[in-house]
Protein backbone atom coordinates (compact mmCIF):
# COMPACT_ATOMS: atom_id res chain seq x y z
CA UNK A 1 0.00 0.00 0.00
CA UNK A 2 1.02 3.34 -0.96
CA UNK A 3 0.21 6.64 0.36
CA UNK A 4 1.08 9.54 -1.74
CA UNK A 5 1.24 13.46 -0.60
CA UNK A 6 0.83 16.08 -3.16
CA UNK A 7 1.08 19.46 -1.78
CA UNK A 8 3.51 22.37 -2.66
CA UNK A 9 3.76 23.74 0.47
CA UNK A 10 6.64 22.03 2.44
CA UNK A 11 5.40 22.01 6.28
CA UNK A 12 2.20 20.55 5.09
CA UNK A 13 3.84 17.66 3.32
CA UNK A 14 6.58 17.41 6.04
CA UNK A 15 4.02 16.63 8.58
CA UNK A 16 2.03 14.80 7.20
CA UNK A 17 4.43 12.27 6.12
CA UNK A 18 5.40 12.54 9.95
CA UNK A 19 2.16 12.20 11.01
CA UNK A 20 1.57 8.67 9.04
CA UNK A 21 4.64 6.86 9.57
CA UNK A 22 3.62 7.46 13.04
CA UNK A 23 1.00 5.79 13.41
CA UNK A 24 -0.47 2.15 12.54
CA UNK A 25 -0.82 2.61 9.03
CA UNK A 26 1.33 -0.41 6.87
CA UNK A 27 2.08 1.93 3.92
CA UNK A 28 5.03 3.14 1.71
CA UNK A 29 4.94 7.04 1.79
CA UNK A 30 6.28 9.36 -0.74
CA UNK A 31 5.72 12.81 -1.07
CA UNK A 32 5.29 15.84 -4.19
CA UNK A 33 5.58 19.14 -4.24
CA UNK A 34 4.02 19.41 -7.74
CA UNK A 35 1.41 17.34 -9.55
CA UNK A 36 3.81 17.55 -12.45
CA UNK A 37 6.31 16.24 -10.32
CA UNK A 38 3.76 12.94 -9.14
CA UNK A 39 2.01 12.59 -12.80
CA UNK A 40 6.06 12.04 -14.27
CA UNK A 41 6.39 9.25 -11.64
CA UNK A 42 3.62 7.36 -13.36
CA UNK A 43 2.47 5.92 -10.21
CA UNK A 44 -1.15 4.73 -11.56
CA UNK A 45 -0.95 1.23 -11.22
CA UNK A 46 0.19 1.62 -7.39
CA UNK A 47 -2.22 0.80 -4.61
CA UNK A 48 -3.30 3.02 -1.93
CA UNK A 49 -4.38 6.58 -1.04
CA UNK A 50 -3.13 10.26 -2.76
CA UNK A 51 -3.96 13.28 -0.37
CA UNK A 52 -4.04 16.11 -2.97
CA UNK A 53 -4.29 19.44 -2.96
CA UNK A 54 -6.28 21.86 -4.32
CA UNK A 55 -4.33 24.91 -5.07
CA UNK A 56 -0.92 24.52 -5.94
CA UNK A 57 1.36 26.07 -9.13
CA UNK A 58 1.17 25.39 -12.56
CA UNK A 59 -1.14 22.37 -12.13
CA UNK A 60 -3.77 22.33 -9.79
CA UNK A 61 -5.26 19.29 -7.40
CA UNK A 62 -8.39 19.42 -9.83
CA UNK A 63 -6.08 18.85 -13.45
CA UNK A 64 -4.38 16.10 -11.17
CA UNK A 65 -7.37 14.38 -10.33
CA UNK A 66 -8.64 14.34 -13.79
CA UNK A 67 -5.59 12.45 -14.83
CA UNK A 68 -5.66 9.92 -12.18
CA UNK A 69 -8.62 8.83 -13.33
CA UNK A 70 -8.44 8.96 -16.94
CA UNK A 71 -5.79 6.98 -16.49
CA UNK A 72 -8.38 4.25 -14.50
CA UNK A 73 -5.76 4.25 -11.17
CA UNK A 74 -7.02 2.33 -8.69
CA UNK A 75 -5.46 4.74 -6.14
CA UNK A 76 -8.41 6.48 -3.99
CA UNK A 77 -7.65 10.49 -4.35
CA UNK A 78 -8.45 12.78 -0.68
CA UNK A 79 -8.93 15.86 -1.61
CA UNK A 80 -6.59 18.70 0.73
CA UNK A 81 -8.79 22.28 0.44
CA UNK A 82 -8.36 25.38 2.27
CA UNK A 83 -11.64 26.88 3.32
CA UNK A 84 -12.61 28.76 0.63
CA UNK A 85 -11.66 25.82 -1.72
CA UNK A 86 -14.63 24.11 -0.49
CA UNK A 87 -16.99 23.88 -3.46
CA UNK A 88 -14.11 23.27 -5.77
CA UNK A 89 -13.76 20.31 -3.11
CA UNK A 90 -17.74 19.15 -3.71
CA UNK A 91 -16.87 19.62 -7.72
CA UNK A 92 -13.85 17.39 -7.00
CA UNK A 93 -15.99 14.13 -5.81
CA UNK A 94 -18.18 14.65 -8.39
CA UNK A 95 -15.07 14.26 -10.76
CA UNK A 96 -13.99 11.06 -8.97
CA UNK A 97 -12.73 12.07 -5.84
CA UNK A 98 -13.56 9.85 -2.63
CA UNK A 99 -13.19 12.98 0.30
CA UNK A 100 -11.87 15.86 1.15
CA UNK A 101 -10.20 17.29 4.35
CA UNK A 102 -10.33 20.68 5.36
CA UNK A 103 -7.00 22.85 6.28
CA UNK A 104 -5.78 22.34 9.14
CA UNK A 105 -7.18 19.17 10.22
CA UNK A 106 -6.95 17.10 12.94
CA UNK A 107 -4.22 13.98 13.33
CA UNK A 108 -7.26 11.55 13.65
CA UNK A 109 -9.39 13.28 10.76
CA UNK A 110 -6.14 12.58 8.31
CA UNK A 111 -5.43 8.99 9.93
CA UNK A 112 -9.47 8.41 9.45
CA UNK A 113 -9.73 9.60 6.11
CA UNK A 114 -6.33 7.88 4.69
CA UNK A 115 -7.50 4.28 6.18
CA UNK A 116 -10.61 4.50 4.02
CA UNK A 117 -9.18 5.33 1.07
CA UNK A 118 -6.96 2.74 1.58
CA UNK A 119 -9.80 0.49 2.14
CA UNK A 120 -11.56 1.37 -0.99
CA UNK A 121 -8.01 1.42 -2.98
CA UNK A 122 -8.00 -2.26 -1.57
CA UNK A 123 -11.34 -3.15 -3.00
CA UNK A 124 -11.29 -1.38 -6.63
CA UNK A 125 -7.96 -3.55 -6.79
CA UNK A 126 -9.86 -6.75 -6.23
CA UNK A 127 -13.01 -5.56 -8.56
CA UNK A 128 -10.29 -5.11 -11.08
CA UNK A 129 -8.71 -8.41 -10.63
CA UNK A 130 -11.58 -10.36 -10.57
CA UNK A 131 -12.86 -8.25 -13.46
CA UNK A 132 -9.97 -8.97 -15.46
CA UNK A 133 -10.37 -12.53 -14.81
CA UNK A 134 -14.11 -13.14 -15.48
CA UNK A 135 -13.37 -10.69 -18.99
CA UNK A 136 -10.71 -13.73 -19.86
CA UNK A 137 -12.74 -16.39 -19.09
CA UNK A 138 -16.23 -15.38 -21.26
CA UNK A 139 -13.30 -14.66 -24.52
CA UNK A 140 -12.70 -18.15 -24.52
CA UNK A 141 -16.26 -18.43 -26.03
CA UNK A 142 -16.99 -18.39 -29.51
CA UNK A 143 -19.12 -15.44 -31.18
CA UNK A 144 -22.40 -18.18 -31.45
CA UNK A 145 -22.06 -18.90 -27.40
CA UNK A 146 -21.63 -15.12 -26.88
CA UNK A 147 -24.75 -14.65 -28.79
CA UNK A 148 -26.63 -17.28 -26.66
CA UNK A 149 -25.16 -16.30 -23.48
CA UNK A 150 -26.08 -13.11 -23.79
CA UNK A 151 -30.03 -14.14 -24.51
CA UNK A 152 -29.54 -16.41 -21.71
CA UNK A 153 -28.19 -13.59 -19.25
CA UNK A 154 -32.08 -11.89 -20.47
CA UNK A 155 -33.53 -14.67 -19.41
CA UNK A 156 -35.26 -15.98 -21.99
CA UNK A 157 -35.84 -19.69 -22.67
CA UNK A 158 -33.99 -22.15 -24.51
CA UNK A 159 -36.99 -22.47 -27.65
CA UNK A 160 -37.04 -18.40 -27.30
CA UNK A 161 -33.32 -17.91 -28.13
CA UNK A 162 -33.36 -20.90 -30.98
CA UNK A 163 -35.96 -18.73 -32.37
CA UNK A 164 -34.69 -15.33 -32.43
CA UNK A 165 -31.19 -17.08 -33.71
CA UNK A 166 -32.81 -19.43 -36.23
CA UNK A 167 -31.27 -22.19 -34.92
CA UNK A 168 -32.43 -25.40 -33.10
CA UNK A 169 -33.63 -25.94 -29.58
CA UNK A 170 -31.30 -28.85 -28.86
CA UNK A 171 -28.67 -26.51 -30.64
CA UNK A 172 -29.09 -24.11 -27.67
CA UNK A 173 -28.62 -26.59 -25.33
CA UNK A 174 -25.79 -27.90 -26.67
CA UNK A 175 -24.22 -24.17 -26.84
CA UNK A 176 -25.34 -24.08 -22.95
CA UNK A 177 -23.79 -27.20 -21.96
CA UNK A 178 -20.47 -25.70 -23.62
CA UNK A 179 -20.55 -22.41 -22.24
CA UNK A 180 -21.06 -23.61 -18.28
CA UNK A 181 -17.89 -25.79 -19.51
CA UNK A 182 -15.74 -23.41 -20.34
CA UNK A 183 -16.77 -20.93 -17.78
CA UNK A 184 -16.49 -23.18 -15.32
CA UNK A 185 -19.65 -22.74 -13.83
CA UNK A 186 -22.24 -24.98 -11.95
CA UNK A 187 -25.80 -23.08 -12.41
CA UNK A 188 -27.30 -20.17 -14.41
CA UNK A 189 -27.04 -18.10 -11.44
CA UNK A 190 -23.42 -18.27 -11.50
CA UNK A 191 -22.88 -17.85 -15.27
CA UNK A 192 -24.81 -14.35 -15.05
CA UNK A 193 -22.76 -13.14 -12.10
CA UNK A 194 -19.76 -13.70 -14.00
CA UNK A 195 -20.99 -12.07 -16.86
CA UNK A 196 -21.99 -8.94 -15.17
CA UNK A 197 -18.58 -8.81 -13.58
CA UNK A 198 -16.73 -9.11 -16.75
CA UNK A 199 -18.52 -6.03 -17.29
CA UNK A 200 -21.23 -7.32 -19.96
CA UNK A 201 -24.02 -5.43 -18.76
CA UNK A 202 -25.88 -3.52 -16.33
CA UNK A 203 -24.34 -4.99 -12.92
CA UNK A 204 -27.62 -3.55 -11.11
CA UNK A 205 -29.28 -6.40 -13.15
CA UNK A 206 -27.28 -8.75 -11.55
CA UNK A 207 -29.11 -11.17 -9.30
CA UNK A 208 -28.15 -11.60 -5.45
Amino acid sequence: MYVYIIDDDDAVRESTQLLIASSDLEATIQTFSSGEEFLSADLFSSTGCVLLDIRMPGMNGVDVLKRIKMEESNLTVVMISGHGDIPKAVETMKAGAYSFVEKPFSDTEIINIVTEAIEVSKTNFVQAELKQQAEATISKLTPREKEVLDKLVEGLLNKVIAYELGISTRTVEVHRARIMEKLEVKSLPEMVRLYFLAGSGDTSLAPA
